[in-house]
């Protein structure tokens, strides 16, 4: 069924291409590929995210903290003389609306390159395609192992890997003596690479998932599911979804008194889980590349900073999302500048790979190299209490 319904994405990807009010690129013409979005006044950068629909909450604060550092880069301007334009497309996290929107992005606008495209299978819809144009696929909102395998030299992610935090998280609870695994997940590319991890680990721990659960990600009651899990008495349940049914599902385990400790991932990790009036977000469990910052005396004059632009600028706070949105504007904006004037994709790619001791803002670090575009490695393991994040432990791997 994978592999049809992948030969459908593509056949639908090419069908509307060949709709498109605008002329196909020609992209085995050389001169054409050095040049893709690149003029002696512009670089042109393109994303296809969730602003309106159920992951929104990342597409928004992703793109508003790219959007300020392009902005702040511009305004000093732009890099070796371009300004950079980013042109934002609203999938609502819509497989067919994805499709549409890469496009455009590649045949209409000419993209340089996309960045922060949101989300496994929209992302695993149009990769394909987007990489025979020769578009580089920077920094995408998914712990997916697609997007650093198979290794290409224009995938490059900062974020951990679904797979490898379940397999880490797996091993670290059952060292606290929790050996009675289970997984509730979305029944998508995205869901199967959590049931995988734990599996894996499973087996090689000599463990076994003792229930699984799978679900539709429109799904909106969970009560025959958590009976499940808690019939079969698990003790650690991970999860592959992301806000919506992450609250619904905790909210489901509060009311039929589970006793069990739910770890999700950064698809799932944001404020508004903690913020359940009824509690059932407390002691929810997330690994995730950034912590979320909480506005007060702590926080160092740099970040506080730039927490009060950020604010200023869109009128809201900044969550984790804008926080590896900026990084990864800043990540574009470094490289460009190793780059230099005379730009190419290759030039560009050689200055990516050659980032190895890069710090953001925020103190976390990032390193790539010429064989490895993972450049992030290790997660930090949050949980809520008392209505906030808190860090469990960092620098974990598998």
């Amino acid at each position: 069924m994978k592999c049809i319904r992948h030969l459908f994405l593509t056949l639908l990807f090419f069908l509307i291409a060949a709709c498109s009010e605008t002329t196909e690129v020609n992209y085995q013409d050389k001169n054409q590929e050095k040049s893709r979005g690149v003029s002696p006044s512009e670089i042109v950068i393109g994303s296809h995210t969730d602003l309106s629909g159920p992951v929104a909450i990342w597409g928004v604060g992703s793109i508003n903290g790219a959007r300020m550092r392009f902005e702040e880069m511009n305004a000093k301007g732009g890099v070796h003389g371009r300004k950079i334009r980013f042109i934002v497309e609203d999938t609502q996290y819509q497989i067919p609306r994805a499709i549409q929107a890469a496009n455009k992005l590649i045949n209409r606008d000419n993209i340089f390159a996309m960045l922060l495209a949101l989300g496994t299978p929209p992302n695993n819809a149009v990769l394909t395609q987007q990489l025979a144009a020769n578009v580089p696929n920077l920094f995408p909102l998914t712990g997916a192992r697609s997007m650093v395998e198979p290794f290409n030299r224009l995938k490059f992610s900062q974020r951990g890997i679904y797979y490898d935090e379940i397999r880490a998280g797996l091993k670290f609870f059952s060292e606290k003596g929790n050996k009675r695994p289970c997984v509730i997940y979305q029944d998508t590319d995205y869901g199967q690479e959590i049931l995988e991890g734990a599996k894996d680990q499973a087996a090689e721990m000599g463990l076994k998932i003792w229930e699984t659960s799978a679900h539709k990600p429109t799904e909106s009651e969970f009560t025959a599911s958590i009976l499940k899990l808690k019939n079969a008495s698990c003790d650690l349940v991970f999860m592959g979804t992301i806000h919506r049914d992450t609250i619904l599902i905790l909210e489901t385990a509060r009311k039929l008194g589970i006793d069990a400790i739910f770890v999700g991932n950064n698809a799932a990790y944001a404020q508004v889980i903690a913020d359940q009036k009824s509690g059932s977000g407390e002691n929810y469990h997330a690994f995730v590349h950034m912590a979320k910052l909480y506005k007060g005396k702590d926080l160092p004059d740099s970040i506080s900073e730039w927490w009060n632009r950020y604010e200023q600028r869109f009128g809201r706070e900044p969550g984790t999302p804008a926080m590896e949105g900026y990084r990864a504007a800043d990540l574009v904006v470094s490289s460009l500048e190793i780059a230099g004037e005379d730009l190419s994709l290759e030039k560009f790619i050689e200055a990516l790979e050659s980032i190895t001791d890069y710090e953001d803002l925020f103190g976390y670090k990032v390193s790539f190299s010429a064989e490895d575009h993972n450049g992030v490695n290790e997660s930090v393991l949050s949980v809520v209490k008392n209505g906030r994040w808190e860090t469990v432990a960092t620098g974990l791997s598998y």
